[in-house]
């Protein structure tokens, strides 16, 4: 897997008469040398990926392209026909984000996904016990919970975002940390069928209020005020306090989670959202 931040370096590096290079091939979790060849780049295991390739994915900053055995790439772009939504995997100079329909799932701008998952999860520090985490996307909440919790339960709505997930190295965490269970299907319906105080701690990352109004409900809150357990946390992100959109939106949630039953919710402008606590 590589993106643009890979490519240009190397055809830089190319243009300068260099003979070898220090290439990622899985999107800047690590680095190995690799020959540049006349042809193109020459990789681990004698694989070769021609200039014209790299040059496809230097001249694409909107998509992670995976890199076959052939030499050929491929943006790494999906169509969910259950959703009528496309998902695409969004390089960024640390771990890539999810578009779904162009939007970002993580916040970009003046930082990354790696930052923009820990401050979430600084909110419900220490993140111990069981979490739930009701919006799996790329995984990166589950994966960082699951250092200090004894389980992480994760929901997604759509297999096919798993899907794109199953591309990206910064992802593999997901499907293969025993402390982390999947569950598919609508945050909304799992939830409902979990035992009551069952987890310590609880994020609700849920995609923009337009994407999912069910999700921002008093009917919801109650379900997620129902599962944890007494003195557990929510950490709900509801985005940038700035935005005038934003701030309507808090005051929304604030109310809506105090009537569902939490007892004290306040804004956590550090990481865009509230804590509620039970």
């Amino acid at each position: 897997m590589i993106s643009h931040y890979q490519a240009r370096p190397a055809l830089v590096a190319r243009h300068q008469g260099q003979d070898r290079v220090r290439f990622s091939l899985d999107l800047g979790r690590s680095q190995v040398e690799v020959i540049l060849a006349p042809e193109g780049l020459v990789l681990p295991q004698d694989m070769r990926l021609p200039w014209s390739a790299l040059e496809q994915v230097a001249q694409d900053a909107n998509a992670c392209f995976a890199v076959h055995p052939d030499g050929t790439v491929e943006p790494i772009r999906r169509f969910s026909e259950a959703f009528n939504r496309v998902y695409v995997l969004y390089p960024t100079p640390g771990p890539p984000t999810l578009l779904i329909s162009g939007i970002p799932m993580h916040r970009i701008q003046g930082t990354d996904p790696a930052r923009d998952t820990a401050s979430k999860l600084r909110a419900l520090s220490p993140v111990v016990g069981r979490v739930l985490d009701t919006a799996t996307g790329l995984g990166y909440t589950a994966i960082r919970a699951a250092r200090s919790a004894d389980l992480v339960l994760t929901i997604e709505l759509d297999p096919v975002v798993l899907e794109v997930a199953r591309w990206n190295p910064w992802s593999q965490e997901l499907f293969t940390d025993p402390r982390i269970e999947q569950r598919i299907g609508d945050a909304d319906h799992v939830v409902r069928e979990l035992p009551q105080a069952s987890f310590h701690r609880v994020v609700h990352d849920p995609p923009m209020f337009r994407l999912a109004p069910h999700l921002y409900t008093v009917e919801f809150y109650a379900e997620l005020h129902r599962v944890l357990r007494p003195g557990g946390r929510l950490f709900h992100y509801v985005g940038s306090p700035e935005r005038r959109s934003s701030r309507s939106v808090t005051r929304g949630v604030v109310q809506r989670l105090k009537e569902a039953g939490f007892s004290r919710v306040k804004p956590w402008p550090r990481a865009f959202g509230v804590v509620a606590y039970r």
